[in-house]
């Protein structure tokens, strides 16, 4: 893998707002991005971007996909001092937002910084500022512009239902760690981009026809539930769970063999353990009891497929996420297997 490629578009789509619903900016980068390797991408309605690569065979095409839609907040109302209710986008560890920067994205794309408070936010003011909980009626916006009231921040151009970004802090540290928010699924998507840019690159031809989505609805359920009626199989790139009762370290790949939409073909999470072993990948087997993907919104949506997940091991996620360079290229090698390179 081109780790200077990987990293410089991982920095690149993380500065990129994209929670989803707001995904036209990143998709924008991407698409551009294909362009330049000499791909064709084609997007669909919902605003999915597909890319298809040529096979040495047609009869199994196989499909990618990485989720470039984030977590993130919308304006719920506008409160009479000037500070803003909050809506979640997907489902962020609403804690780990207190004090976090963010910037506020309206209709017309004007921007303004703020940052995410409790409605007790000093302690020399609230008795309660270290016990309020951290939930969607007690956590508000403060935007740093001089508003007192409603109509201040309404002159601002800022209503109901403008998006709201919150920084991700992207760190590569010396150690192979990388840690910032959005890793899911951002993480995958700069992985995704890598294996592309080598296909192109390199001149490789993968064994079947290979697809790879880049969706725009996954946090909220339905990112992938519509595909190019050929695909065969289907897999999504997505993050590995670590934590209690997992066996996934950030360092390794992580095969989901079920999640909580039910289990994952049974063939196809074998072969992934065989492609594994003989081409000295690090990985695990895990159950994510608290987890969906494209996978299965693409199940749901009633495509015709072999469904699979894998994907780095993700500590923290929803929240401050941490991964390894090890894990990305775990993650890689096992996409360079699975299209038989």
């Amino acid at each position: 893998m081109n780790i200077e490629y990987f990293k410089k578009t991982l920095k690149s789509i993380m500065d990129i707002p994209s929670p989803s619903g707001y995904t036209k900016e990143a998709m924008h980068y991407i698409q551009n991005e294909l362009t330049q390797m000499g791909y064709t991408p084609s997007m669909n309605h919902k605003g999915n971007l597909y890319v298809k690569v040529s096979g040495s065979n047609h009869d199994h095409p196989i499909a990618f996909s990485a989720h470039c839609d984030t977590l993130g907040l919308m304006v719920r109302s506008i409160k009479d001092n000037g500070t803003l209710a909050i809506t979640t986008i997907g489902g962020p560890c609403l804690p780990t937002l207190d004090g976090e920067y963010c910037t506020v994205i309206t209709r017309d794309n004007k921007r303004y910084s703020g940052t995410i408070l409790s409605t007790s936010p000093s302690v020399h003011v609230f008795k309660d500022a270290s016990t309020v909980a951290r939930d969607i009626d007690h956590m508000i916006v403060r935007i740093d512009e001089v508003v007192n009231s409603k109509d201040d921040v309404l002159k601002l151009g800022i209503n109901n239902g403008d998006i709201i970004a919150y920084d991700p802090k992207t760190t590569f540290c010396e150690s192979g760690y990388i840690k910032s928010r959005f890793l899911d699924d951002k993480l995958c998507v700069a992985i995704q981009l890598a294996v592309l840019k080598a296909l192109s690159d390199n001149k490789m031809v993968p064994s079947q026809d290979t697809w790879f989505c880049f969706s725009s609805y996954e946090e909220v359920g339905h990112g992938a539930s519509w595909l190019p009626q050929e695909i065969e199989t289907f897999i999504s790139v997505d993050m590995g769970c670590v934590g209690e009762d997992l066996s996934c370290k950030e360092t390794q790949v992580s095969i989901c063999a079920k999640d909580s939409g039910g289990p994952y073909d049974y063939d196809l999470v074998s072969t992934m353990i065989e492609l594994s072993k003989t081409n000295h990948i690090d990985y695990v087997v895990d159950i994510y009891p608290m987890y969906g993907s494209d996978t299965g919104a693409a199940l749901r949506g009633g495509n015709n497929i072999k469904g699979g997940l894998i994907g780095p091991g993700v500590a923290a996620s929803h929240g401050m996420e941490r991964s390894h360079m090890d894990g990305v290229n775990a993650t890689y090698g096992l996409i360079m297997a699975l299209m038989g390179l």
